[in-house]
């Protein structure tokens, strides 16, 4: 016996619908969304050449040139002097300090209001506080210091009155390398917030219960788990931080003056000054400290993407 016609077909209404293939957008609607792409970020491009490109070009221009415009490495040698390797070395010192308290202070406090088991109006107050300290700095944050730490301080003098210690007979001054780094701090702190929060939570609880479940320890945890996956992040921040400190010089400048010889002081005094005037060789500072934290945020770039790729 034959089977009819249709034996074995689909019936129509079970039938998959075909799919329809996307019209192409008229030539001249994309070009129009590319062009109107571009304008958005032509603003980012005009600033960066304005404010970065052609700055670091003139720096660069110049500091092959003596003082009459003619080519010269007079400048590049003279970087060399003691007095110049003592200004990058006190700025070095400086910066180093601020980053790595800033980096362990600051990972202790976000890990307080990120896993540690605080009040939920902890973490949104910290994450605001630390959002305005970062960027107070200049010279409204070395006036709040010499206010608050200085000779007739707040703070020095309330500690001289009810515990009769004197800070500055015990060779404190807020004009010193340590006056300077304590500065740094109070916007190095709130910036580690910042960046090693999202790292933080980047911590998934499934990897915590997981190995409380094997019986791991919380030091098992975070020797064999958590440290690995944040220790990137951690180190990729403080020598964001380094690079931060390293090229400071309003807060340092209106706190010290000339009393600590850093080197934006005196690129500042090379440039500006009566006294060391020699922008030619202010221009060789400036691309050496370009040098130091290009390297500094280089690093952080690597180091942040590594982080991503461990977290993925």
């Amino acid at each position: 016996m034959s089977s009819p016609p249709n034996a074995g077909a689909v019936p129509p209404e079970l039938q998959a619908p075909l799919a329809l293939t996307p019209t192409p957008p008229a030539k001249g609607v994309t070009q129009s969304a590319s062009l109107w792409t571009w304008i958005g970020v032509l603003p980012f491009f005009v600033f960066a050449m304005l404010f970065l490109i052609l700055p670091t070009a003139f720096l660069m221009v110049g500091a092959f040139q003596d003082p009459q415009g003619h080519f010269t490495l007079v400048n590049f040698r003279d970087l060399f002097s003691e007095g110049v390797m003592d200004a990058y070395w006190i700025s070095f010192k400086v910066s180093a300090a601020s980053a790595f308290g800033g980096a362990v202070i600051g990972s202790l406090l976000a890990w307080a209001a990120v896993q540690g088991q605080l009040p939920g109006w902890i973490r949104p107050t910290l994450m605001t506080f630390s959002g305005v300290a970062s960027n107070f700095a200049g010279v409204p944050l070395a006036f709040a210091f010499i206010c608050t730490l200085g000779r007739v301080g707040l703070v020095t003098v309330l500690l001289r009155k009810y515990t009769g210690l004197n800070l500055y007979s015990t060779g404190f001054s807020i004009l010193s390398f340590t006056g300077l780094t304590l500065t740094y701090l109070y916007f190095q702190i709130p910036l580690m917030v910042l960046i090693v929060t999202p790292a933080l939570d980047g911590l998934k609880r499934e990897w915590r219960e997981a190995c409380d479940c094997l019986g791991g320890t919380a030091f098992q945890y975070w020797r064999y788990v958590a440290l690995p996956v944040l220790w990137p992040s951690v180190l990729g921040a403080a020598l964001l931080l380094f690079a931060n400190s390293f090229g400071a010089v309003a807060t340092a400048y209106a706190l010290t003056g000339s009393s600590l010889n850093i080197v934006t002081i005196l690129l500042y005094a090379q440039i500006r000054g009566d006294v060391l005037h020699n922008p030619n060789l202010g221009y060789a500072l400036a691309l050496g400290m370009i040098l130091v934290t290009g390297i500094s945020n280089g690093g952080y770039i690597w180091l942040r993407s590594r982080a991503e790729r461990g977290r993925r």
